[in-house]
């Protein structure tokens, strides 16, 4: 499916993963002119990217940057339990499985690659990068999940005992939570979609899930300084799902040389659809302020690999003189 939306034009596709698996993908890319960058969405816990990140791909490609979508697997459209995740691991091997091969695309290779994650997507953006350091060229964080806020984090006998339950009841609804639509989404409006969205999964966590959000953030959270790629962090200071001091502690104890960060007083969690028009704005003129910066730049993993394989072919020359 194509439509256009002004100089935006938006495709969809169903692909494979590993497992035998559909999963949905989606793409915004400027209609007149090749894309300046890559720009590969990671979205949130319960989310899906054809709705809820359409204002985001049609913000970013309005600006020059070709856009990239895919619902992990029980999320949106894609194939499997609605809001199941059974496996971390298994969601960012689908993504970069994905996000790789369009970056390693012939009209592609010589394009930076950014990823942007919000909320349980910054989780996501943060262990791509863990998985290949050096293959991606910077990240947007919108909330990152790096640690679930206190308030929204089960008592630890609880936590316990659903622990235990997850070898048997892994998919079962009852991990205790307060409703995240109303805590994540400031605009009204924007909570009657969510609602009304079929592909946004409204029960309360699954088992399995809950379990694998609490290990991922705890994980992250205790190896914040492993993280080295060029990031902005965007976090909303009203926000009561992640953390926003986690976000300063990851912008204060990540190893990047490169590195900014932006609280937004009275904002919410959702700085990227939950927003009003107004502060979506704001929002996104400092993300856009931000990329072009980077691009400005130049391209250093280019250029590293330029020198990697003239060092390489040095050698042999001198070997013929």
């Amino acid at each position: 499916m194509a439509n256009e939306y002004g100089t935006v034009r938006y495709e969809e596709e169903f692909i494979l993963n590993s497992r035998g698996m559909k999963l949905f993908t989606c793409k915004w890319v400027p209609k007149d002119c090749e894309p300046k960058a890559l720009i590969f969405l990671c979205h949130g816990y319960a989310m899906e990217c054809s709705i809820s990140m359409k204002d985001a791909g049609i913000r970013l490609a309005k600006a020059g940057f070709g856009v990239y979508g895919i619902d992990y697997e029980g999320h949106g459209k894609s194939e499997g339990l609605q809001g199941y995740v059974h496996s971390f691991d298994a969601v960012v091997d689908d993504c970069f499985d994905h996000y790789s091969k369009i970056s390693e695309r012939k009209e592609n290779k010589k394009k930076m690659r950014i990823l942007m994650g919000e909320s349980m997507g910054g989780a996501v953006v943060l262990l791509l990068h863990r998985k290949k350091p050096e293959f991606w060229d910077g990240a947007v964080l919108i909330a990152p999940m790096c640690k679930i806020a206190d308030d929204m984090r089960p008592h630890p006998m609880v936590i316990s005992v659903l622990t235990k339950l997850c070898n048997f009841i892994p998919t079962w609804k009852i991990v205790p939570t307060q409703d995240v639509v109303d805590s994540a989404f400031r605009d009204p409006e924007v909570r009657k979609e969510i609602r009304n969205n079929p592909y946004c999964y409204k029960g309360k966590p699954r088992l399995q899930t809950g379990y694998q959000l609490m290990t991922v953030s705890m994980d992250l959270e205790q190896r914040l300084e492993e993280v080295t790629l060029p990031f902005f962090i965007v976090h909303g200071e009203n926000d009561t799902v992640t953390d926003p001091s986690v976000s300063k502690l990851l912008y204060e104890k990540a190893s990047s040389i490169d590195k900014s960060f932006k609280l937004y007083p009275g904002m919410w969690h959702s700085l990227s659809y939950g927003e009003f028009p107004e502060n979506r704005d704001i929002v996104f003129s400092d993300i856009v302020v931000w990329l072009k910066e980077r691009l400005s730049m130049g391209n250093s993993r280019l250029e590293r690999q330029q020198k990697q394989a003239n060092d390489q072919i040095l050698p042999k020359m001198s070997s013929f003189s």
